[in-house]
């Protein structure tokens, strides 16, 4: 079938013929001026897809009528120009395309014809850690500076996954590798990745992707829609297959008014957060506009929209305007501007006041904060602080709770390192990370924590040596500025060396801390605090010796650094004590907005994005050392540990959701359970399952590295499900990865509890309450649970792509009918369930659980709705 808009088709500029692109004016619907600008994106892509077969007429006709179809669950495909992945979630991607080939040839096919369709970019930024920082040079002057020290640590731990890459991007069409080295996946793909405009055998369209990270939403600053899937949805998009998605609502989020000269966009990110979550903005796009955009650089835009999985958005666009034409002058993404203005304004043209929901923030109301302790969305003023980590020490175990008795909450502890005599209490900073993750695309703050540091220095501050600090930039150019303006050597001196690029202590991996750190700590079972310029703050992510993180601007994570305490008011206590004697106030050394933005107009200039960019992918030499063999198939090595055939296509076969007869509940959970808690990336403990299994290949502990490098194999996953050591299981009323084996009353390991039922044939579910599966898009937290023998999940609500990731693993997500909980039915997970799916069946449709024994079971009086 033809295209039936084939009829909008017009040149972009008629001396240029061949230049063409699909010009939504020519439909002259008064429909196409009311929708917002992100659905217009999504109006577009189905008007040029459509083929009558993947992308229909009437989805299109859905998409014009977006003002009643909005609210009434309708699906529409969406094709998305390209995929983006980062090498945690590539890695098990590129087997399961590996897996798929394998299964092809098989059955008699041709197994190239398994090979991504939509061009994929994938940038390896997850597998470097701190290892070394700072505190190494403390204790051994003669030692490597951290860096490469680290570089070399993280090759020599992934060199078998690294191969496999290079191996995928040989026997793949249409998959880029950006190598090791080079920078954070969404700093990357906004400097270098994103293309704004596709060209594609002579139509312009505009730039849109989906990534295998939650974070992908960071590209919507610059005016490309994107956001966060699970690999499940993108190996389908790969493969050439639409994202079939509900037709979301659109929040309109004006901004007016401007920052104060000492607000960073970090704090303006923090209160949005934290009110969008109040609003409720969960599986909806938020539209920002107003007269306060003109205030935000697009770095800071790239900022708020990185955050939109914190606050529960599918997506948070920023439309196109000058702002964004001056960017990519200064990086030099779009070689010709014409084309982009040309094409991208046309469809984007301004119309009218929104007739959608809107809601407001004065930026002039935003005062400096952190969020925490252990979620983003939880926003601290500065000011309070003290005050609110104090009140987090008495209040009751929860998410701003750590129920610590009375007669312990000024407990100190001493200990020696480095030959000196410092303590620890609660709220003591032991871990203070700039991170690459969303900070550091933005020079405002970078640069303004190197004035910081460097007015740090002129006072005479230092930070203790024992505080693990570190600063792992974004990309390149991050490097490349702090060096220009000269603030490097300040940070330096404060401790905040570079030590990788790449996602480090935001995503798990901030390496260990000091011995006598760990051992202060452990002594006092003290609430020590980490302090970090990213965006995940969960229980058990940043470090198991943590149990407070906040999130703060990388100025603000210095200053932390230098108190040595989040238990501090900044505006009545001097921040320390200078060499000297003398008080210091955090207020004498603050730099002005005027006084960053001078800087950051004379040092972040268009020469050092062509630099850093035009060698990128060349730059790395161990990557570009590393052999892969040129074989279609891959060659699976029975004794690795990190790469293994996965189970998930023996056996396949085509069936509909059956019944669930009576199953057990592996874990009662409640709410907030993050894909963290369900599949952690971090550390691997070594009395866990999974360290069990790598003991017995060989390993040793030093080489277990961390769940997150290990996802290319399911035997680790699988034992590491569950695994996270801050996990609330109501069936044990405590924290930790274990639950109870109801047959036998038994507390075991997850996974050994898991194994049992598997062995006696007996199906599993899981209770949770709302909000399960928030946080990262980590397909594993879906696999995992698969493979564990959970057939469904009953919860109160679900995060978005963790829904979708559990479908596309036959896992049923049932959710509780408005009103109802598991504490409301008397549900406390001891009980033995059988869900009755009928032989047609529907999304959303409700159907009934039986609850008992399997003699005995009753029907809830108001069943639950499969999603």
């Amino acid at each position: 079938m033809s295209n039936p808009f084939a009829h909008l088709v017009e040149p972009l500029d008629h001396n240029k013929p061949d230049r063409k692109f699909y010009n939504l004016l020519k439909l002259r619907d008064p429909r196409y001026d009311r929708l917002p600008f992100s659905i217009r994106m999504l109006l577009e892509s189905a008007v040029r897809n459509c083929d009558g077969f993947l992308v229909k007429q009437s989805d299109v006709e859905s998409i014009l009528n977006w003002e009643q179809t909005q609210t009434q669950s309708v699906e529409v495909p969406f094709r998305p120009a390209r995929v983006i992945l980062q090498d945690f979630t590539g890695v098990p991607a590129v087997v399961d395309f590996a897996a798929m080939r394998d299964a092809v040839a098989n059955l008699g096919g041709d197994p190239e014809k398994i090979n991504p369709v939509c061009p994929a970019d994938l940038v390896i930024d997850h597998s470097i850690q701190v290892d070394f920082n700072r505190n190494i040079q403390t204790l051994c002057p003669f030692m490597k500076q951290p860096i490469p020290k680290n570089q070399d640590l993280e090759f020599d731990r992934n060199k078998e996954r690294f191969e496999f890459l290079k191996w995928g991007s040989k026997a793949f069409r249409n998959m880029r590798i950006i190598p090791p080295g080079s920078g954070i996946v969404h700093q990357v793909n906004l400097e270098y990745l994103a293309r704004v405009v596709f060209d594609q055998e002579g139509f312009y369209y505009p730039d849109s992707l989906v990534g295998t990270d939650s974070h992908t939403t960071m590209i919507n600053g610059l005016g490309v829609l994107g956001w966060g899937v699970g690999g499940i949805e993108a190996e389908a998009v790969m493969l050439g297959q639409p994202i079939s998605m509900v037709l979301p609502e659109v929040i309109g989020y004006r901004l007016q008014g401007a920052p104060d000269k000492l607000i960073t966009s970090t704090d303006i990110v923090l209160t949005v957060t934290k009110h969008l979550r109040q609003v409720g903005v969960v599986g909806k796009f938020v539209e920002f506009f107003g007269p306060g955009v003109a205030q935000l650089s697009i770095a800071d835009r790239a900022t708020i929209a990185n955050m939109c999985p914190e606050y529960g958005a599918t997506a948070a666009f920023f439309p196109v305007d000058h702002i964004s034409v001056q960017y990519l002058e200064q990086t030099v993404i779009v070689r010709s501007l014409f084309f982009f203005t040309s094409f991208v304004f046309c469809l984007l043209s301004f119309s009218p006041l929104t007739p959608w929901q809107v809601h407001e923030l004065d930026l002039s109301t935003v005062v400096p904060c952190c969020s925490g302790p252990k979620r983003p969305q939880d926003r601290v003023a500065v000011s309070d602080m003290k005050t609110d980590f104090e009140a987090c020490l008495a209040a009751k175990q929860g998410f701003k709770g750590f129920q610590v008795a009375p007669e312990r909450r000024n407990a100190e502890v001493s200990f020696r390192y480095s030959d000196q005599e410092y303590s620890l209490s609660h709220g003591s900073v032991v871990i203070a990370a700039i991170t690459s993750c969303t900070n550091t695309s933005n020079p405002s703050v970078m640069l303004g924590a190197g004035l910081l540091a460097k007015k740090a220095i002129q006072a005479g501050l230092s930070v203790k040596p024992y505080i693990k600090t570190s600063l792992s930039p974004g990309s390149g150019v991050v490097t490349y500025y702090l060096k220009a303006s000269g603030v490097m050597d300040y940070l330096f001196q404060l401790g905040f060396e570079v030590v990788g690029y790449g996602c480090m202590t935001c995503i798990g991996n901030s390496g260990p801390l000091p011995d006598p750190v760990v051992e202060a700590i452990t002594q006092g079972d003290l609430v020590a605090t980490g302090i970090l310029s990213g965006n995940r703050n969960f229980e058990g992510r940043v470090h198991p010796n943590t149990r407070a993180n906040y999130l703060a601007s990388p100025p603000l994570v210095i200053a932390y650094a230098i108190a040595g305490t989040v238990r501090i008011n900044f505006d009545t206590e001097p921040i320390a004590l200078n060499s000297k004697g003398k008080e210091v106030f955090l207020r004498d050394i603050w730099p002005t907005r005027e006084e960053i933005q001078a800087v950051e107009r004379e040092f972040v200039i268009p020469a050092m994005f062509k630099e850093v960019y035009e060698k990128i992918e060349k730059v790395n030499e161990r990557w570009n050392d590393l052999t892969a063999s040129s074989d279609k198939l891959y060659t699976w090595d029975p004794k690795s540990t990190y790469i293994k055939s996965p189970p998930f296509f023996s056996g396949l076969e085509l069936q509909s959701p059956r019944s669930i007869t009576d199953a057990y509940v592996l874990l009662n959970l409640g709410d907030s359970v993050t894909t963290d808690h369900i599949s952690p990336a971090g550390n691997i403990a070594r009395q866990s399952p999974a360290a069990r299994y790598l003991t017995s290949k060989g390993l040793h502990p030093r080489d277990f590295n961390s769940y997150g490098s290990r996802r290319g194999n399911d035997a680790v996953m699988a034992r590491g499900t569950f695994a996270n050591i801050r996990l609330l299981n109501k069936l044990l009323n405590k924290q930790g990865s274990h639950t109870l084996h109801l047959p036998s009353n038994e507390t075991l390991d997850v996974f050994d509890a898991a194994e049992r039922y598997q062995e006696a044939g007996l199906p599993l579910i899981i209770l949770a309450g709302k909000e399960y599966g928030s946080g990262s898009s980590r397909d594993w937290a879906a696999k995992g649970p698969f493979l564990l023998g959970i057939k469904a999940v009953l919860a109160e609500s679900y995060e978005r792509i963790h829904r979708s990731n559990l479908v596309g693993m036959g896992v049923i997500p049932l959710e509780y009918l408005a009103g109802d909980t598991a504490d409301s039915l008397g549900l406390t997970g001891r009980e033995r369930y059988t869900v009755v799916i009928p032989d047609t069946h529907t999304p959303r449709m409700v159907v009934d659980i039986k609850v008992g024994t399997a003699r005995d079971g009753m029907i809830l009086d108001r069943g639950a709705t499969p999603d």
